[in-house]
């Protein structure tokens, strides 16, 4: 059977200020073509886009019914790249970490990870130094340099990669996760939680790399070997 990665929907609104949920194209095809089937995850509660997250009120009972309904399914979890934090994904990653539930978060989804019970502190990109929210045609954009002691250098076999760029602003090192990797001016690039599962999130995006780039395949097929060993103890 394929593993099933549950996917939590973004929230935008477009130009006719119409609401809308969605999951990025090249998140989607990127896990298929991995061999997973994918459940997508909708926000549950109703979202106001002027909110921060730490002025929504708590999630009701009901909300946690509702999404333990998708989460029990899932043999992983990818927290995606977006615009707006939301007491869902905190949900959903408090969820994996005490399920032991193999999650991956990118961009958004690390950042996500940097404030699992803690306060928020994610600051804005300096002016000056890289530009880490790159075009949309550049690739690589900048390195990314890991610690020889973590997981994603296990998982990597490098101590220096070269990622692609799109966040205006970045974690700080104020969590509970190990930041593990750094970009040359500073930046947290990716984070691991302290436990035997696989708990990552990385500021750049490895799905938008995984057709031609090494250290992105590696990362991705790891999350889903670990996802894999979760279903087969299901049957």
């Amino acid at each position: 059977m394929r593993p099933l990665i549950g996917m939590p929907l973004r929230f935008d609104v477009n130009e006719n200020n119409t609401s809308l949920s969605y999951l990025y194209d090249s998140m989607r095809l990127s896990v298929q073509k991995l061999g997973c089937d994918i459940l997508p995850i909708p926000p549950i509660i109703e979202i106001d886009n002027k909110e921060r997250l730490e002025n929504y009120p708590k999630l009701t009972n009901e909300n946690i019914k509702s999404l333990n309904r998708y989460l029990d399914m899932c043999d992983g979890i990818i927290l995606p790249g977006g615009i707006k934090i939301l007491p869902t994904d905190r949900y959903i990653l408090e969820y994996a970490i005490e399920r032991k539930v193999p999650i991956l978060g990118i961009c958004l989804g690390m950042q996500t990870m940097s404030c699992y019970n803690e306060e928020i502190v994610i600051e804005e990109n300096s002016s000056e130094g890289i530009n880490h929210n790159q075009n949309l045609d550049e690739v690589y954009k900048h390195k990314v340099k890991i610690n020889k002691d973590s997981l994603l250098y296990k998982i990597i076999g490098e101590e220096e990669i070269m990622v692609n760029s799109y966040h205006k602003r970045h974690v700080t090192e104020n969590h509970i996760y190990q930041t593990v990797a750094y970009s040359e001016d500073g930046i947290i690039e990716a984070i691991e939680y302290p436990s035997d599962t696989f708990n990552i999130g990385v500021q750049w995006h490895p799905e938008r790399m995984n057709d031609f780039d090494e250290p992105s395949k590696k990362l991705l097929n790891y999350f889903v070997k670990e996802c894999i060993n979760v279903e087969k103890m299901k049957v």
